[in-house]
C-alpha cells in the first residue's frame, strides 16, 4: 500500500493548507493506492516574472538606447576606445532587456502540450546568451585595448570626461527602473548585471578622460577599456553559471540534497529515503522529487503530509512529488542490506536510512 502525492503551493491560486482532500480521487488496487490530486495543476503558475514589471524595463531600455547613439558618434569623434566599449557594453544592456521582456512573455504562457512546464527556462536561455555576449564582447575588447597600449591613437580627453559623466547619469537611471523590477529572476538580474556594469565602467571611463585632458597620457583610454573588461567578465562568467547549473539540472547553490535526504529520513514513521532529486524549474523555484519508504504500521497519506509540511518549512520547497510506499520487511531490521530493485525498476542515487 502506497501512495504517492504532487504538491505545488502558490497562495494566490492555491492554499494547500485549506485544500479539501475530500476531493482527492482514491482508487485502490492490486498495485497499491494511488493518490491522486482532484485539484489538478493547470491554474498553477510555475514563473517568476508574473511580478516583474515590464514598465520599467521599457524605460530602462529607452534611456539605454538613446545614450547609445549619441555615445558612438561622441566616441568615434575623440577616438576613444573607452566610450566605444562603453556603448558596445550599452549594445548588450539594450539587448539583455530585450531578451528580458521577451524571455517575461514566454514565461506568462501556460503549460501545455510537451511543455509540461510552460517556457519557463526563456529566462534562463536569455541569461545565458547575456552571460555569453558579455565574455565575447570582453575578448574583442581586451584585443583592441592591448592594441592601443602599443599603439596609443590620439584621445580627446575633454570628450571623454563629458560624455561619461553624463552615461553615469544615464545608467544610474537604467539601473533604479531596473531594481524596480523583480530582481529574484536570473533573467532581470542579468539584465540588472549589464546596466551595473556598465555603470562602473562610466565611471572608469570618466577617470581615464580627466586623465588624458589633464596629462596627455592617451593610454589610460586603453588601461580603463581593460578594467571595463574585467568587470565584463566577472557578469557574464556568473550568469553562465547560474544558468548552467539550472539547465544542468544541479541543486540550487547554497542547498545540500544529502541533508535534506537525511532530515526526511529522519521523520517519524520514515524507513528509507531514495531517488532523491533535487533542482531548479526556473530561478527562484525549486522542485523535489523523492521516492519515500515508511513503517507498515504508519499511514502513508500523514507522514507524506508530514514531509511535505516539513519541506516547506525548513527548506522553502512547496514544489514537491513524494511517492510513498509502505517498506518491506527485510528494511525494517536495522543493518539489513537493501535488495537492488526492490522498489525502483532503476534506483540511482544516494539511499537515506
Amino acid at each position: 500500500m502506497g501512495a504517492e502525492h504532487d504538491q505545488h503551493e502558490e497562495p494566490e491560486q492555491h492554499d494547500h493548507d485549506r485544500h479539501d482532500h475530500d476531493r482527492h480521487d482514491h482508487e485502490h488496487g492490486p498495485g497499491g493506492h494511488d493518490h491522486g490530486h482532484g485539484g489538478g495543476h493547470g491554474g498553477h503558475s510555475h514563473g517568476v516574472a508574473a511580478d516583474a514589471d515590464r514598465r520599467w524595463l521599457a524605460i530602462a531600455l529607452t534611456l539605454i538606447c538613446a545614450y547609445m547613439a549619441v555615445e558612438v558618434t561622441i566616441g568615434l569623434a575623440a577616438g576613444s576606445l573607452a566610450l566605444l566599449s562603453d556603448a558596445a557594453h550599452m549594445l548588450t544592456d539594450a539587448a539583455s532587456i530585450v531578451l528580458a521582456l521577451v524571455a517575461m512573455r514566454l514565461a506568462a504562457r501556460p503549460a501545455r502540450g510537451g511543455f509540461t512546464f510552460g517556457l519557463k527556462r526563456a529566462e534562463i536561455l536569455s541569461a545565458q546568451v547575456n552571460g555569453l555576449t558579455l565574455m565575447l564582447l570582453a575578448a574583442w575588447l581586451t584585443y583592441e585595448a592591448v592594441e592601443r597600449l602599443i599603439d596609443p591613437p590620439q584621445v580627446t580627453g575633454s570628450l571623454v570626461l563629458y560624455t561619461a559623466l553624463a552615461g553615469i547619469a544615464v545608467n544610474v537611471a537604467a539601473a533604479w527602473c531596473l531594481s524596480r523590477a523583480n530582481r529574484t529572476s536570473l533573467n532581470v538580474e542579468g539584465a540588472y548585471q549589464h546596466v551595473l556594469n556598465d555603470l562602473f565602467g562610466f565611471v572608469a571611463t570618466a577617470a581615464a578622460g580627466l586623465v588624458v585632458m589633464t596629462t596627455g597620457f592617451a593610454r589610460a583610454d586603453a588601461i580603463v577599456s581593460l578594467v571595463v573588461v574585467v568587470l565584463m567578465v566577472k557578469a557574464g562568467w556568473g550568469l553562465l553559471k547560474e544558468s548552467g547549473r539550472i539547465f544542468l539540472e544541479a541543486a540550487p547553490a547554497g542547498t545540500d540534497p544529502d541533508a535534506i535526504g537525511a532530515a526526511m529520513a529522519a521523520r517519524p514513521g520514515v524507513v528509507e529515503v531514495h531517488d532523491l532529486h533535487v533542482w531548479q524549474i526556473t530561478s527562484g523555484q525549486t522542485a523535489l522529487s523523492a521516492h519515500v519508504l515508511v513503517a507498515p504500521d504508519r499511514d502513508c497519506h500523514a507522514v507524506r503530509a508530514a514531509l511535505e509540511r516539513e519541506l516547506a518549512h525548513a527548506a522553502g520547497i512547496t514544489h514537491t512529488t513524494l511517492q510513498v510506499d509502505h517498506a518491506a520487511a527485510e528494511l525494517l531490521t536495522v543493518g539489513a542490506p537493501r535488495t537492488p530493485g526492490a522498489h525502483c525498476a532503476e534506483p540511482h542515487g544516494a539511499v537515506h536510512r
